[in-house]
């Protein structure tokens, strides 16, 4: 049993409370007090705007005000030092995941530092797992499919900019398909699908599609062979992130 279990538990059940108002932004301004980041000063919350606002796609993607305080809540969470109490922290980012993308599944777990500029636009299924430092940027849209792993470093971009005029922009969607694995350091482009059960080799770019269970590295990323299954598929794979699949029991 963790340290403080009961307290922890306590916490979390307040904080769902308090985002089952939308947040608003009394409740916002609680939830941030309760985890140590607390806004300094009355009316800031409500003035206060966050960078993907300022992004040409919020225009289409409105921002309403509770997303806005979903937002800074995901960003705020990793300046506060309970962000470090792993059985606070997944527990509480799966909270806010649910409310803040368009669709997350059950067990999702994200450690420390992963960013999005928008999270309506990015659909997480099942026991999907993010470690560290992970960067998407969700214009266009991400799909990460059931059971998918992703590594520490990682950036997802859907987006890209005309060389004669910055402002002409193309979006593309990216989807990782089920089981697949992406590891350390990786690059995925715009517009690229990586298929199921494929694995992508750390620091590889992915320019292209990637062949369902395949093995792919390099820049630009090239499958080299298929994925040693030895016959297992699905749930088989064991892909449980977690000694004894902690947080993975939704």
């Amino acid at each position: 049993m963790y340290p403080h279990e009961d307290a922890v538990t306590g916490l979390l059940r307040d904080i769902r409370d308090l985002l089952s108002r939308g947040p608003d932004e009394e409740a916002t301004d609680e939830i941030l007090r309760l985890i140590g980041v607390p806004m300094p000063g009355n009316g800031l919350l409500r003035d206060a705007r966050i960078y993907s606002e300022y992004l040409p796609k919020a225009k289409e993607l409105i921002f309403t005000p509770e997303k806005r305080h979903l937002h800074l809540l995901w960003d705020a969470f990793d300046r506060s030092p309970l962000s470090l109490s792993v059985n606070f922290a997944f527990p509480f980012r799966r909270m806010i995941a649910c409310q803040l993308f368009s669709t997350c599944g059950k067990n999702f777990c994200a450690e420390g530092d992963m960013r999005f500029n928008f999270g309506q636009n990015l659909t997480v299924g099942d026991d999907v797992f993010i470690n560290r430092g992970l960067f998407i940027d969700t214009k266009a849209g991400v799909t990460l499919g059931n059971a998918v792993g992703i590594g520490d470093f990682v950036r997802i971009f859907t987006h890209s900019h005309g060389e004669a005029n910055h402002e002409e922009r193309t979006y593309a969607p990216v989807t990782i398909e089920p089981y697949a694995k992406i590891y350390t350091n990786t690059m995925i482009l715009p517009g690229v699908t990586i298929g199921e059960g494929a694995i992508v080799a750390g620091g590889a770019v992915v320019t292209k599609d990637i062949p369902p269970w395949t093995v792919a590295a390099g820049a630009p990323a090239k499958a080299f062979r298929e994925r040693r299954t030895e016959g297992n598929t699905g749930p088989a794979l064991n892909h449980m992130w977690l000694a004894d699949g902690a947080f993975q029991d939704e």
